[in-house]
């Protein structure tokens, strides 16, 4: 089993920004994929961000050059370094582990983000 402990969401002004932690414990594998979706009311839920076992990170087009995502791998702890947000970025973000080899995916029970004036 593994779980995922989310921290950082809030209330932010439009420009404003934000980072979310995400730190994994339990059984951790040597193979999997960390990151984060989110999810907006009445809107599907969507990959926001993703960094592999081996570093590499993808992007949703709607976020990227404003987010960040990095990690500790000695902690087992993912980073979102949210930028310049805007009101669209407005969703429930949960972090998401991966382990790829049993395809098995653990979700964090997310965090509230909240872009308004």
């Amino acid at each position: 089993q593994v779980q995922l402990v989310e921290s950082g969401g809030g209330l932010v002004q439009p420009g404003g920004s934000l980072r979310l932690s995400c730190a994994a414990s339990g059984s951790i594998s040597g193979i999997y994929t960390m990151g984060w979706y989110r999810q907006a009311p009445g809107q599907q839920r969507e990959l926001v961000a993703t960094i592999s076992n081996y570093g590499s990170t993808t992007y949703a087009d709607s976020v990227k050059g404003r987010f960040t995502l990095s990690r500790d791998s000695a902690k087992n702890t993912v980073y979102l370094q949210m930028n310049s947000l805007k009101a669209e970025d407005t969703a429930v973000y949960y972090c998401y582990y991966k382990k790829l080899i049993s395809q098995t995916n653990y979700w964090g029970q997310g965090t509230q983000v909240t872009v308004s004036s």
